[in-house]
């Protein structure tokens, strides 16, 4: 092996396997671009992006990490989303959910997140 080698398998990485995948349209109706990272939870985007929140809730853009998909205005497009995975525990981000994604409610989260924020 050489300093700096790579060694690398034959055989394809297959990112996300087996998590929960869907689609959904989103709409930016704001006046400017907006950009969401590849690990952003869904549900808590800029309230310019127009959706379904309920559908978002528990969701991460399926895209590498590091990237991000940006919305121009007044664009309307299809993205993949895919489940966060690990604890699915959701702290931060605009404290819409505080805690796990999967208790019917929970602190901060009264069930009301598709109305915006607080």
């Amino acid at each position: 092996m050489k300093p700096g080698e790579y060694i690398l398998r034959t055989e394809p990485i297959t990112c996300n396997a087996g998590l929960a995948a869907k689609s959904i349209e989103v709409t930016n109706r704001g006046d400017r671009p907006i950009q969401v990272g590849s690990h952003y939870h869904f549900l808590e985007v800029n309230d310019a992006l127009e959706f379904d929140r309920t559908e978002a809730r528990g969701f991460r853009l399926d895209i590498p990490a590091g990237t991000a998909v940006r919305f121009e205005p007044g664009d309307a497009k299809t993205i993949n989303l895919i489940a966060l995975s690990g604890t699915r525990d959701v702290h931060g981000f605009r404290d819409m959910v505080n805690g796990p994604l999967d208790a019917p409610t929970t602190p901060g989260n009264s069930g009301n997140e598709a109305e915006g924020s607080k």
